[in-house]
């Protein structure tokens, strides 16, 4: 089963999602960069006005420092997209900066078994800032999503056909 949205990784008392999940990935950008993209939809698609969108984003600010961060902390790997141009007052932002304009950490909960060195040498301009954390060019996400998940999927495919 593939799932793709919200709270793959909620916990909360006895409810734990994410110890139903095989493979849990959190793709979060950071948070001045998650607002200018949540107000250019909501402005531009939806119609709203830039204070109903802060209304919005300080009305569920509770719920966001409560259910949802602590979600990327259950994840098997993290992509964070952080741009490289000035995001600092997200309410002024004309545009959403491009994933040309970023780079995307990439955060393994347990690296054991990842080729960092090939991953390393494959993804031009990657490197590793952490022992468990590569740094990757924005451009370059989809390449890495391709080459970390395809691994872990045969080997989840494979484990899944011996306990048959």
């Amino acid at each position: 089963m593939f799932y793709e949205g919200l709270h793959g990784g909620y916990a909360d008392g006895t409810i734990d999602v994410s110890r139903q999940v095989d493979l849990l990935v959190g793709v979060v950008p950071i948070i001045n960069l998650e607002w200018i993209q949540k107000l250019h939809r909501d402005q531009i698609q939806r119609g709203y006005s830039q204070e109903a969108v802060m209304d919005t984003i300080l009305r569920r600010m509770p719920d966001y420092v409560h259910h949802i961060t602590p979600q990327f902390s259950r994840t098997h790997v993290n992509f964070q997209r952080v741009p490289t141009v000035d995001t600092s007052n997200p309410f002024i932002a004309k545009d959403i900066p491009s994933l040309d304009e970023s780079m995307v950490v990439i955060r393994f909960a347990n690296p054991k078994g990842i080729d960092f060195p090939y991953l390393v040498s494959m993804l031009h301009d990657s490197w590793m800032s952490r022992p468990n954390t590569l740094v990757v060019p924005g451009g370059k996400m989809g390449l890495a999503m391709q080459m970390i998940f395809t691994p872990m999927i045969l080997r989840l495919m494979d484990l899944k056909r011996r306990a048959g």
